[in-house]
């Protein structure tokens, strides 16, 4: 199974994304893609028993300006999906 997890768009420091295969306890994160760092805040938990959905994060002010990408861990901590990269301003 194929997980998958699409940017949307990024709005007033707001992520939209979707998703599609991921499971509950999954955990999307916030990736600096100069650093590799993936950040400690944002990260957001599959609740839902569907694994198909959209979920929006709200950056904190410590997310600075840069490239990042989104990515999905299952709930063993594996690498599901990526997204594209998109730039915070």
């Amino acid at each position: 199974m194929n997980s998958v997890i699409n940017f949307v768009e990024l709005e007033n420091r707001v992520i939209s994304a979707t998703y599609r295969n991921l499971m509950v306890k999954a955990k999307v994160v916030l990736v600096d893609r100069d650093s590799g760092v993936q950040l400690a805040d944002p990260v957001v938990t599959i609740s839902s028993t569907l694994p198909n959905g959209s979920l929006r994060i709200r950056l904190p002010d410590s997310v600075r300006s840069g490239t990042y990408f989104l990515r999905a861990h299952n709930a063993r901590g594996d690498e599901v999906a990526r997204s594209v990269d998109f730039e915070v301003g």
